[in-house]
């Protein structure tokens, strides 16, 4: 064993290595190195859940398999796989899977455009993106995988969907839906985006009037929305996109009886509002176009027909345009009156375009003076404004010189009640309260919360999708298939056409079926389920991804959930976040599952842009990774990726700064095959405790390297500084081959340094770390090294660099030593030229001394 004080360097003992060739070349290294690891279907795998390591599952979320990844994938993929590296190397159980979210609409495009099946052309670019999966170096453990268009993932969707309707929680009913007309089939409203299709943006979408499938996403409303607080490690903008969508609204439900004979909508309107205590200034009652009483009060009164039916174009147009909240007030008076339950005044009945059936009841109490919509409504029609809420919080009545514009509509909570009957003087909380405890005293009214979100449409008038595991039985009606025949597999070979509704209606022998209840003739649901079912739970398939008796195995989903680091786009927030949260918690009720929430940390990453507009294949804009790789590597193109810009920010593609970090990683792998020297007795002694000044600046500077990248990882992710960190170890290690040459730095130190130089790049840049771990004589797998500690002694610097500021004006910088008193560092400040220069003639009145960071002389 060596002397670990020898001083022996590196140039004297010669290295007996035949000289490897000291240029870059990366996709031969890469290739030899990607071959060794696909040889090994276990070095990406996940321990046993019986495993004493404690788990980590890290997951980004899985793509459309849309014939190829282009650089906005590759940012996702790769901020992924450098933190699964980086866990591993921690010592962590690391599950790190990858599927395909492999039904949808593009695949029946495809079909159409290529006369090719939907099913070939999706396992066609499955294979072809999980090669360049593979050729990016990706730590996918891949005997996970899980394509949701296979028979062995989709009938558990119909297990959970038959499952749901024993629950009550799948239903049918005939609805108004939101129809694509490019796509040919029904959204969701979280798939409406301004008025337009989510996928095809400038596609309006209609309005039609459909029997459908319905997740009763309702349900679990509540909850979805309660939870939100404890997910302390999702990115509040998420959350709160979450609630705007959830869109609780606290108020009162308050029956108006209805004057007159009433029909068969009933004898009252029901009307939800957020301000009962404002009742007394209603002056109108508004019901939406589509409310039930609308009807009779047509049988009534003909002539409302045509106006309403207006009313109602004017609602589909603007709710298709996405412009509901500007639309142009148009009401009808119907001649009809209901009476207010708390002054018994007669109050004309409307019916107004911007009431939507779908909030609260679909009937609204019109108080102009405190609600703007109300307002406008009143001034264009003339309808009476009382105030009955103080435009100030005062106790005297308005001015007679104010002007009713200048202030009203006042809609402030925080006043006091005026022409209220009983109620006057209350604050309006207290009304609130007040009054509607009254209404519940009395019969008329109730507390109660209603929610913008609505259960969840799932039908799809498509064929590349899961079928609805249901049946139609003229005598026993709407009747589930067994689970023992499950699935229900897509018919192969089907002509596409994307008109007249499903394709599978087409089929007949996939349309007809026996009953399995009387043994008759039924009819197969020829809808398909949307293709959101499939990614609501397929992180939990993940876990027992070839398990034919169970959606997973309940012991293996409770040792790996809830996810530790989920990783994907924020525009999922609505839709997909929020549906596998709503599966969780069913799964959970089902006995299936312990956690409530599916991912403890969510991290969403920015866009990739380029030519100003987001990386999307729709737009053209699109840069192949096999391009770049080909000109520069894989470590390059998506070390690139995490370098540019911090990750949850947007990357502005530019193709030098690939070729950028090409050139670094060259730079560190001629430093490495040049001072590599495994062979050298002393190549893994100590490093001695006394050094130079230039081998303690390396010692100092790789230790503040790992304590970087380290903090980084653990916290704010920030991987373009962890790298820009890395360069800077490597450009001072460049400055030391002068140092090198002569023998001032130890061998032990520069074999170190070398290490873990390698170790910190190997999350970002794996191929060349393997490569450079073998330069260096070792024979471990590098994936399950261990993360290299820092020793905050031994980066803490020799020196530091003081500000000195004279009346808040930086004068003079100082060097002392890093562990100075603040007596030293002051006298040090006073003893300065320039400091003196700044002093000269006045009097110090204060010193103010910032350990380490700052001295600042206030002078009179």
């Amino acid at each position: 064993m060596p002397d670990s004080t020898s001083k022996t360097t590196v140039t004297d003992i010669p290295s007996e290595q035949p000289r490897r060739d000291e240029r870059f070349h990366p996709q031969p290294i890469e290739e030899k190195w990607a071959a060794i690891w696909q040889s090994d279907p276990l070095l990406y795998a996940a321990d046993p859940v019986t495993s004493a390591r404690t788990k980590y599952y890290v997951l980004e979320m899985l793509p459309y398999p849309s014939g190829a990844l282009h650089m906005g994938h590759v940012r996702n993929y790769a901020i992924g796989d450098a933190l699964a590296r980086y866990m591993w190397m921690r010592g962590y159980n690391v599950l790190h899977p990858m599927g395909w979210d492999a039904f949808g609409l593009p695949a029946e495009n495809a079909a159409l455009k290529n006369n090719t099946p939907p099913r070939e052309w999706t396992l066609k670019n499955i294979a072809a993106m999980k090669q360049q999966m593979k050729r990016l170096g990706f730590s996918y453990d891949w005997s996970t995988e899980v394509t949701t268009c296979l028979p062995d993932y989709y009938r558990w969707n119909q297990w959970f969907f038959l499952k749901m309707h024993e629950r009550g929680l799948a239903y049918r009913k005939k609805s108004k839906v939101n129809w694509c007309p490019e796509c040919a089939t029904v959204l969701a409203n979280e798939q409406v985006v301004d008025g337009c299709c989510w996928r095809h943006e400038e596609t309006k979408v209609e309005q039609r009037e459909l029997e459908q499938w319905f997740l009763r996403i309702t349900d679990y409303v509540p909850e979805l929305l309660a939870d939100l607080d404890k997910l302390e490690h999702w990115p509040e903008r998420v959350r709160t996109m979450q609630r705007n969508w959830i869109g609780r609204s606290d108020g009162a439900n308050v029956d108006f009886k209805l004057e007159g004979t009433a029909g068969p909508a009933g004898d009252k309107i029901t009307v939800f509002t957020t301000r009962i205590d404002t009742i007394y200034g209603a002056t109108s009652i508004q019901l939406a176009p589509q409310h039930p009483l609308v009807t009779d009060l047509m049988k009534r009164n003909p002539a409302l027909e045509i106006d309403v039916a207006k009313l109602t174009d004017e609602q589909r147009k603007a709710k298709e345009a996405g412009e509901l909240g500007a639309i142009e007030k148009h009401g009808v008076k119907t001649g009809a009156f209901a009476i207010n339950p708390f002054n018994q005044e007669r109050v004309p009945i409307w019916i107004a375009n911007y009431v939507l059936m779908d909030y609260g009841t679909g009937a609204i109490m019109s108080v102009p003076a405190h609600d703007e919509r109300d307002y406008d409504f009143a001034k264009k029609y003339d309808l009476e404004v009382r105030i009955v809420v103080l435009p100030r919080r005062t106790e005297e009545p308005p001015e007679a010189g104010d002007a009713e514009e200048n202030i009203l509509p006042f809609t402030s909570e925080e006043s006091l009640l005026i022409n209220s009957g009983d109620f006057n003087g209350m604050s309006n909380r207290e009304a609130i309260a007040a009054m509607t405890r009254f209404a519940e005293e009395h019969g008329f009214g109730k507390a109660t919360t209603t929610y913008r979100m609505k259960d969840w449409g799932v039908s799809r008038q498509r064929y590349w999708g899961t079928p609805i595991p249901m049946l139609y039985c003229e005598k026993c009606g709407i009747v589930p298939v067994p689970e023992d025949q499950l699935p229900v597999l897509l018919p192969e070979k089907i002509d596409i056409t994307q008109q007249g509704g499903s394709p599978l209606a087409n089929v007949p022998e996939f349309v007809n079926a026996t009953c399995p209840k009387c043994g008759g003739k039924a009819r197969r649901e020829t809808d398909t389920m949307d293709t959101f079912v499939d990614s609501s739970w397929y992180f939990y398939r993940y876990t027992s991804a070839k398990l034919a008796t169970a959606p997973f195995d309940s012991d293996k989903a409770n040792y790996w959930f809830p996810i530790d680091q989920y990783i994907g786009g924020v525009e999922h927030a609505i839709l997909h976040l929020i549906y596998s949260r709503f599966w969780t918690k069913v799964m959970r009720d089902m006995g299936l599952i312990k956690n409530s929430e599916p991912a403890q940390r969510l991290f969403t990453q920015g866009m990739v842009i380029k030519d100003g507009a987001k990386m999307s294949k729709n737009r053209g804009n699109v840069v192949s990774p096999d391009d770049m790789i080909a000109k520069f590597g894989a470590d390059s193109t998506r070390m690139y990726s995490l370098f540019a810009a911090p990750p949850d920010r947007d990357l502005d593609w530019q193709e030098q700064g690939v070729e950028g970090v090409h050139r670094f990683l060259g730079r560190v792998y001629r430093f490495v095959v040049k001072h590599a020297q495994p062979q050298h007795p002393e190549w893994t002694g100590k490093v001695p405790a006394q050094l130079s000044p230039e081998a303690r600046a390396i010692q100092r500077k790789l230790h503040q390297t790992i304590a970087k990248i380290t903090h980084d990882f653990d916290g704010r992710w920030h991987f373009n500084t962890s790298i820009a960190a890395v360069m800077e170890l490597v450009n001072e290690l460049y400055g030391a081959e002068s140092a090198i040459a002569l023998g001032a730095i130890p061998i032990t130190l520069l074999a170190d340094v070398q290490r873990k130089l390698i170790l910190l790049l190997a999350p970002f840049a794996p191929y060349l770390g393997a490569e450079l771990w073998s330069v260096l004589g070792e024979t471990s797998v590098l994936l399950k090294e261990p993360w290299p500690q820092f020793d905050p002694a031994l980066a803490k610097e020799d020196e530091i660099e003081i500000p000195v500021q004279v009346n808040g004006k930086l004068r003079s910088r100082i060097s002392v030593p890093a562990d100075s008193s603040e007596e030293f560092v002051r006298n040090a400040a006073f003893a300065d030229e320039k400091v003196k220069a700044a002093m000269a003639g006045k009097e110090v009145v204060k010193v103010i001394v910032v350990p380490g960071k700052l001295v600042n002389i206030v002078v009179k």
